[in-house]
């Protein structure tokens, strides 16, 4: 049975501190201390320095000599240029999984997990579903066997995309499971088109989540 490898201790940092951006926990103008992240996340500063590095590549902030970082200004076009490629090439990572397949303990072992979790939805808690995300994702590009794609995918990655309101997280879960398993039902059947389709719409709801915190203007 293949195994999933463990994401980079930078690319968690730098999930976190994004989806912390994007939802608006840290605004434009605020001021990131590597010293305070690393001691908030219970790590050292060198992959928080590298986490900081990733994001500046990104364009969501600008580093300062020796005194972090600041963020820059997000808007609705920002967040939707990040998750519109990211339905592009997550929804061809899929399409990919389901022509070559993917091993087939992995899949029936994800798949268990997310019956499972289904099943006692509301019993379910962040750190829970945020393993099952992140194992169903890194399942799918892994699959898809292509280097690259998964390299750009990871600088993607900001972990679940819960959206506003005080019953946002159980919603995103159940939504979320849902989807979930209809993508890797596809992969199983090795209905390339469906598994393609059912990555977009996952990957677009979590888009409109995000965009929840951005009024019109």
């Amino acid at each position: 049975m293949e195994t999933l490898e463990m994401m980079p201790v930078r690319i968690r940092i730098a999930a976190i501190v994004r989806k912390a951006i994007y939802s608006g926990e840290y605004k434009s103008g605020d001021e990131l201390s590597l010293t305070d992240i690393a001691a908030q996340l219970g790590v050292s500063r060198t992959p928080v320095r590298e986490a900081f590095q990733e994001l500046e590549g990104e364009g969501l902030i600008t580093l300062r000599m020796n005194k972090g970082a600041v963020v820059n200004t997000v808007d609705r076009k920002f967040i939707r240029d990040i998750f519109e490629m990211r339905m592009l090439l997550e929804a061809e990572a899929a399409r990919r999984a389901a022509e070559k397949g993917m091993d087939k303990k992995m899949l029936e072992a994800l798949l268990g997990r997310l019956y499972n979790l289904r099943e006692h939805i509301g019993a379910a808690d962040t750190a829970e579903y945020t393993a099952l995300n992140q194992a169903v994702h890194q399942a799918v590009w892994q699959a898809a066997d292509n280097r690259l794609l998964t390299v750009c995918l990871l600088r993607m990655w900001n972990g679940p995309s819960v959206g506003r309101g005080q019953d946002a997280a159980a919603d995103h879960y159940r939504h979320s499971t849902d989807e979930h398993i209809s993508i890797l039902e596809s992969i199983r059947d090795r209905n390339a088109e469906e598994a393609k389709n059912a990555m977009l719409r996952h990957i677009g709801r979590s888009m409109e989540n995000m965009l929840a915190y951005y009024p019109e203007t």
